[in-house]
């Protein structure tokens, strides 16, 4: 499915100069400049750590794994092709240091989030709805985890996924089918309707 030309074209030009002024600090990042390194870290601190608390709550390895990927940054800025958007190649490498993290075991579970509006107009079924489906999650491979994450808790596109997992949809496609039907077939269990014939 091609996106949308409509949707591309009305991309706010606020939007395309926060590209270009990301460019240009990773261009800056490429020269050695600390200053500008710092600068994308105050930009994007906040996104990654509300990407990793969706996969631990303990703050110390949010802080870990957002500087290891901003030293790959560091490392890496000459690499920068301006083939995607910075926001997308940074994301990228975050999603690849936070998949080494859970594949080693070093990112510990997260409780569930509360930081869910409008599910519900009754706290109590929300929480518990909440609940439900991050323990689902927590079930999932690391790569179905962080595909579902990165589609329905931060909005990417099935192409921006590609892009930061650096493979192509049909791979992202699977990865979401395949931990869909997962999660359809724990739910029952998670919610403690396995014995009762439903």
């Amino acid at each position: 499915m091609s996106p949308d030309p409509i949707a591309k074209s009305s991309v706010p030009y606020a939007a395309r100069t926060v590209d270009a002024d990301d460019a240009a600090l990773l261009k800056r990042v490429s020269d050695g400049d600390k200053a500008a390194l710092a600068a994308l870290y105050r930009e994007y601190h906040r996104r990654l750590a509300r990407f990793l608390g969706r996969f631990t709550r303990r703050d110390d390895m949010i802080e870990e794994v957002i500087n290891d990927t901003f030293m790959i940054v560091w490392q890496k800025a000459g690499e920068f092709r301006n083939e995607a958007r910075v926001s997308t190649w940074l994301m990228g490498i975050a999603y690849r240091v936070t998949l080494k993290a859970l594949r080693q075991g070093s990112l510990p579970s997260a409780p569930p989030s509360h930081d869910h509006e409008g599910l519900t107009s009754e706290p109590f079924v929300a929480h518990e709805l909440i609940d439900w489906v991050t323990k689902g999650l927590t079930r999932l491979s690391p790569e179905q985890r962080a595909v579902m994450e990165l589609a329905y808790v931060m909005g990417h596109s099935l192409e921006e996924i590609a892009e930061i997992a650096d493979c192509p949809v049909s791979t992202v496609k699977a990865r979401m089918f395949h931990a869909r039907v997962k999660l359809r077939n724990l739910m029952p269990e998670l919610a403690g309707l396995a014995g009762d014939g439903l």
